[in-house]
């Protein structure tokens, strides 16, 4: 089986201070609404706007994973199912923003697993 973390490493394509500049708000990007500060804050600031991407991706996929799970888990018989498997992929979107908050500290721009290769910011 593959290793679900091994995604593209984009760190060494953003300048160093920018890096050390922007954690913070590169923390920002994953703490749900507040990806809103580093979004207008550090727009100018390629690592931030990583983070935001990164941010706002995985808040989207929050958002529709809850309505999928709300309307299609009320369905009889399979309704426990999509709601079980709804509860395991909100469990691993989480474990994905703390994914972020990690890489996000430690300097790195790194996408997400699963959701990190769409790109919503330019």
């Amino acid at each position: 089986m593959a290793d679900i973390n091994t995604t593209p490493d984009y760190t060494a394509s953003f300048d160093q201070n920018d890096i050390q500049q922007n954690r913070v708000m590169g923390v920002l990007s994953y703490l749900g609404i507040l990806v809103l500060i580093p979004l207008f804050a550090a727009r100018e600031s390629p690592f931030a706007r990583f983070h935001c991407n990164q941010g706002i991706v995985l808040a989207l996929a929050e958002v529709i994973l809850s309505f999928a799970v709300r309307i299609f888990g009320r369905l009889p018989l399979v309704g426990w199912i999509i709601r079980l498997v709804g509860g395991l992929g909100g469990l691993a979107l989480f474990v994905f923003a703390i994914m972020g908050i990690v890489n996000a500290i430690n300097g790195k721009a790194k996408e997400l697993p699963l959701v990190g290769g769409f790109q919503i910011l330019k």
